[in-house]
């Protein structure tokens, strides 16, 4: 009898081990300038951390072409509130190295979505910058320029393309950062300097 109790004893402790460490494993969760957690689907705004006077938020503007809009950072503005949506729309809560749909809210006179995309690369600049007209969810190789994530920076956070939606794709894993072009504009483009971030309910 006491050997069957410690046989049933070992046996539930290695049963449970894996499903602990599974637990653990969990991405920890962004959270945003009060502290809270970011919530799948709710609007915040995107600053840089630490916030400066000037520092502004993330818009749209159209360069070198109508549409689609690309994503850039204005100066002095709190910009247009954005979302998050995880790959696994389930999923209430925004955590760090997730794929992560990210769109602008609101309306544009483009006929693009608002949904973040990778652009093409440009040869003029020899840059990969951030622009729209992707899609929500669909994860695989047809929608892998659409996903990126937040990672942990130093005391707050940053933007990252690194897409795992597709495990049979070759993508590039890089911070997002700013590129300022000729006309002026902060353009979001892949850099190895990143864009130090932090998100504020909107």
């Amino acid at each position: 009898m006491k050997i069957t109790f410690v046989a049933f004893v070992l046996l539930f402790a290695f049963a449970t081990k894996p499903l602990l460490r599974a637990a653990d494993a969990a991405p920890e969760q962004v959270v945003d300038t009060c502290g809270k957690v970011l919530r799948a689907g709710a609007n915040y705004y995107v600053f840089p951390a630490p916030a400066t006077p000037n520092g502004g938020g993330l818009s749209l503007a159209s360069i070198g072409k109508e549409c689609p809009l690309d994503v850039v950072v204005v100066q002095g503005d709190s910009g247009l509130p954005l979302s998050f949506t995880p790959v696994n729309p389930k999923k209430g809560v925004v955590r760090v190295s997730t794929d992560l749909n990210v769109v602008f809210s609101g309306d544009t006179d483009c006929p693009q979505s608002n949904v973040w995309k990778l652009d093409d690369y440009d040869d003029t600049t020899g840059r990969w910058f951030v622009t729209t007209g992707g899609v929500i969810g669909n994860p695989g190789w047809q929608t892998v320029n659409n996903w990126f994530k937040i990672e942990k920076y130093e005391d707050s956070y940053k933007l990252m393309y690194c897409p795992t939606v597709c495990s049979n794709c070759t993508v590039q894993c890089k911070d997002i950062g700013i590129y300022v072009d000729s006309e002026g504009y902060h353009r979001l483009a892949l850099s190895d300097s990143p864009y130090k971030v932090q998100f504020q309910r909107a």
